[in-house]
């Protein structure tokens, strides 16, 4: 796992390109400790998710790896995998992934916890569990819906289809594709613009879009106006509009 800091920014890269990026328990405990160490940090605003090289993302799970687990182990792999996307889903800053190749399985599960996902032209993906016998185990069955819709998720994930980048935007997969080598430019261009923002509205817009979904809409709504009602007391809210009066740039604080 490579780890920078630069700008407000934390650049989380997985680092196994001779596997594809591969995911494995250390990569998981790697990913948390990342992801819990930086939780409540006034250094950084935002995070870019990565893969080292230019082939992979995360191509899912090290296959070699789970061959020889247990149902238990399976079960306590599958846990862990969930814990950490759950930590994403909520995290307070925004994670975006910078998808750089294939993001296959667990890959693809993982960019599905991100707040935003960005991709290469050369970006591939797919939940190929069903080839192997297997059922996604990292959230792949209850957020592929969620993002893409019902009828794509049941082709995607009953077929083990891999798909294109093309695709993936055309059905709300990734919001945006790039040339490979304008990928991680375009990700610390949106990183730095959500930085220039208020780290409070951050924060609650994650927290009310992750809650407000599971609600019906009326109790939704008085969810929104209720957080509405504790930004007004929020210092940024103060510094936002005088500066927004003033014609200036606002300051925002941590």
């Amino acid at each position: 796992m490579k780890v920078e800091i630069s700008n407000r920014i934390c650049f989380i890269s997985i680092d196994r390109e001779e596997h594809l990026n591969a995911i494995n328990l250390n990569v998981l405990n790697g990913l948390k400790d990342v992801l819990l160490e930086h939780q409540k940090s006034k250094e950084i605003r935002s995070l870019i998710l990565t893969g080292e090289g230019k082939k992979a993302f995360i191509a899912g799970a090290d296959i070699k790896a789970m061959s020889s687990m247990s149902p238990k182990e399976a079960y306590n792999f599958s846990k862990l995998g969930n814990d950490i996307t759950l930590l994403m889903d909520n995290y307070p800053k925004p994670i975006i992934a910078a998808i750089n190749g294939y993001a296959l399985g667990g890959g693809c599960e993982i960019a599905m916890a991100c707040h935003i996902r960005l991709a290469s032209e050369n970006a591939l993906f797919g939940q190929p569990e069903s080839g192997l016998g297997l059922i996604p185990g990292f959230g792949g069955t209850q957020r592929l819906p969620r993002i893409v819709g019902l009828s794509n998720a049941y082709k995607i994930l009953l077929s083990g289809s891999i798909i294109k980048a093309e695709e993936a935007k055309r059905i709300g997969l990734v919001t945006d594709i790039f040339k490979q080598e304008d990928l991680m430019d375009e990700a610390i261009s949106m990183a730095n613009k959500i930085n220039s923002k208020s780290p409070a509205s951050s924060s609650n817009i994650i927290q009310l879009v992750n809650k407000g979904i599971s609600l019906d809409l009326e109790d939704a709504l008085l969810l929104e106006s209720s957080c509405f009602e504790e930004n007004f007391k929020d210092k940024n809210k103060d510094i936002g509009i005088k500066a927004f009066l003033n014609k200036q740039k606002p300051d925002f604080r941590d």
